[in-house]
C-alpha cells in the first residue's frame, strides 16, 4: 500500500442538532503523484461531510481533510455510539482503496408531543377522548398518564396508564371520562380537565381538554313537559269552572199519603179545543196528539203539590217538579228555536222523545204546554226525575 492514514481523534461525541469535527491525515508513500477521493460510509454517512472532497499529493508529502458530523435533532439520529469510516480511493491505483474507521457517539435528547383527539367531547354519562403521545426524542420513552380537574367533578379510566414508546413512534391512550353527578334538566355544562404525562426526572407535560356534560333530558323536552303540565292544569280548572251544575228538586216521599189534586176529566170536545189552541205556524215541527187539557192550565200544576214525579192513571200525564224558568224548544235540541218558559216549579208533561244529549247525560226530552200557551220540548235535565224516561209515560208519536 502506498498510503498512510490517521484519524485525530478516532472517537468523538456530538449533540443532535450540533456538529463535531475530526481530522484525517494521510501521506503518499508511493513514488508517483496521486489524487485521492474521499467518501464517508456508515450510519452517519448522510450527516457527514468531507472537506476537501479530493486531495492531490506528491510522493512523500502529507495532507489533511476535515470530517464534520451534523446529526439532526430528530429520532433518526439514535442515541449511542455509531461506527463510521472514510473510503479513500487513489486515482492511479483504484484497487488500493482503504477505509480508516472511527466512532461517533450521539448524545440522547428527549422531546414529547401530546394531543387530545378530539379536544372537546360531549355526553350525558361519559366521554371517550384519546390522547396521542409522540416520542420525538432519540431514546425509548417510558411515561405514566393521569387525569385531574377542578372540584373532582370527573372520574378517569385511562388505558394504558403507563406507556413505552420507541423513538419516532406514537402511542394512543384511551380515556373514559364519567361525571360524578348526573344533570337531569337544564343546559349543557363545560367540565375542563387535564391529562398529565409524567417521566422520571422530567417536568410533567399537561394537555387540557373539555368535557361538555349534557342534561339527561334535552332542554326542549323539559320545556315541552312544562307546557303539557300547564295545559293539563288549565284544562282541569276550566272543566270544574264550566261543568254544569245539576240541582235536584226531588223530595223524599212522605210516610203519610197526601192526596194530590187531579185535573177534572175533560170531554172530547174540550180536548179538540186544546189541540186547536196549539200553534200551527208554517215550518213548525209536527206535534203529537195529546190528551185534553184545560185552556188556563198553561202546562203548569199547583206549586203546593207534592214535589214527586209520577204518572197519573187518570190522564196518563207526568206530574213532576221542574227547574223554574225552564226553556221549551221547538225541536229536541238546544240549538232549535225557543217556544217559551215554564215559570212554575211543578208542571205536567204529555209524553217523551229522543233528541240531543241533555246536560244530565241522556237524550230524553219531555213535551208540555208552556206558560205562554205554546207547546215545547223540555230537557230531562230540567226535571227532578230519578229515571229517564219515566216509566209509564207514553213516547211521543
Amino acid at each position: 500500500m502506498s498510503l498512510w492514514t490517521s484519524l485525530e481523534p478516532a472517537s468523538t461525541t456530538v449533540d443532535p442538532g450540533g456538529t463535531a469535527t475530526t481530522r484525517l491525515r494521510l501521506r503518499n508513500t508511493g513514488d508517483v503523484v496521486d489524487e485521492y477521493r474521499f467518501k464517508p460510509v456508515g450510519t452517519l454517512a448522510p450527516w457527514t461531510s468531507v472537506e476537501p472532497a479530493t486531495l492531490r499529493l506528491y510522493p512523500g508529502t502529507t495532507g489533511t481533510v476535515e470530517l464534520t458530523f451534523s446529526p439532526p435533532r430528530t429520532p433518526d439520529a439514535a442515541a449511542g455510539p455509531h461506527p463510521y469510516g472514510v473510503q479513500i480511493t487513489p486515482t492511479e491505483h483504484p484497487e488500493a482503496t482503504t477505509v480508516p474507521e472511527g466512532t461517533v457517539t450521539v448524545t440522547p435528547f428527549t422531546e414529547i408531543r401530546a394531543e387530545l383527539v378530539p379536544p372537546t367531547v360531549r355526553g350525558r354519562f361519559r366521554g371517550r377522548p384519546r390522547l396521542a403521545v409522540d416520542n420525538l426524542g432519540n431514546t425509548k420513552m417510558t411515561a405514566s398518564v393521569s387525569g385531574s380537574d377542578n372540584g373532582a367533578q370527573l372520574s378517569y379510566d385511562i388505558r394504558p396508564s403507563n406507556v413505552q414508546i420507541e423513538p419516532g413512534r406514537a402511542a394512543f391512550v384511551k380515556t373514559v371520562l364519567k361525571p360524578r353527578q348526573i344533570t337531569w334538566f337544564g343546559s349543557a355544562e363545560d367540565r375542563p380537565y387535564t391529562l398529565g404525562i409524567t417521566r422520571s426526572g422530567d417536568p410533567r407535560l399537561d394537555v387540557d381538554g373539555t368535557y361538555v356534560q349534557k342534561s339527561f333530558l334535552p332542554g326542549w323536552l323539559a320545556t315541552l313537559f312544562g307546557i303539557l303540565i300547564a295545559l293539563a292544569l288549565t284544562f282541569v280548572m276550566l272543566w270544574f269552572s264550566y261543568a254544569p251544575q245539576v240541582r235536584s228538586l226531588a223530595q223524599e216521599k212522605q210516610v203519610t199519603a197526601v192526596a194530590s189534586p187531579l185535573p177534572e176529566d175533560t170531554s172530547s170536545e174540550e180536548a179538540e179545543k186544546a189541540e186547536e189552541a196549539a200553534p200551527t205556524e208554517p215550518g213548525e215541527a209536527a206535534e203529537p196528539d195529546v190528551p185534553a187539557v184545560p185552556e188556563d192550565a198553561g202546562g203548569s200544576g199547583e206549586s203546593e203539590a207534592a214535589a214527586e214525579c209520577a204518572v197519573h192513571e187518570d190522564d196518563g200525564r207526568l206530574y213532576c217538579s221542574n227547574t223554574a224558568d225552564a226553556t221549551g224548544y221547538e225541536e229536541r235540541s238546544y240549538d232549535s228555536a225557543e217556544r217559551g218558559l215554564l215559570k212554575t216549579d211543578f208542571s205536567w208533561f204529555e209524553c217523551w222523545g229522543h233528541g240531543e244529549r241533555t246536560r244530565s247525560g241522556d237524550d230524553i226530552w219531555y213535551w208540555t204546554k208552556l206558560d205562554n200557551g205554546s207547546w215545547g220540548n223540555i230537557a230531562s235535565s230540567d226535571l227532578s226525575t230519578e229515571e229517564n224516561p219515566v216509566p209509564g209515560l207514553d213516547e211521543c208519536k
